[in-house]
């Protein structure tokens, strides 16, 4: 099994910033991609940033120029610096993991969750 471990939410004002962490562990062969979803009271979960173990990333149009998304190989953690956080930003957000386990199953899994609320 895989597992991933989120931290990083909070709440911060309008234009602050916040850093998330998320880091997968268990029977872990390879991780083919890593990535941040978020999801707002009645919307549905949407991607906000996804990386590829070949580096290729994705972004929302709505958080292009604002979030970052960084990725540590070694560590099997994956960051979303997220930068002039609006109140539309407000959400749970959940990392998620795709790749094959040391028996070469695919895996596609969730965090639990973090909460990022923007308010003043």
């Amino acid at each position: 099994q895989v597992q991933l471990e989120e931290s990083g939410g909070g709440v911060v004002q309008p234009g602050g910033s916040l850093r998330l962490s998320c880091t997968a562990s268990g029977s872990i062969f390879s991780i083919n991609a890593m990535g941040w979803y978020r999801q707002a009271p009645g919307n549905e979960r949407a991607l906000v940033a996804r990386i590829t173990s070949g580096g290729s990333i994705d972004y929302a149009d709505s958080v292009k120029d604002r979030f970052i998304i960084l990725r540590d190989y070694i560590k099997n953690t994956v960051y979303l610096q997220m930068n002039s956080l609006q109140p539309d930003d407000t959400a749970v957000y959940y990392c998620n993991a795709l790749g094959y386990t040391q028996v070469r199953e695919v895996y596609d899994v969730w965090g639990h969750g973090t909460q990022v609320a923007v308010s003043s």
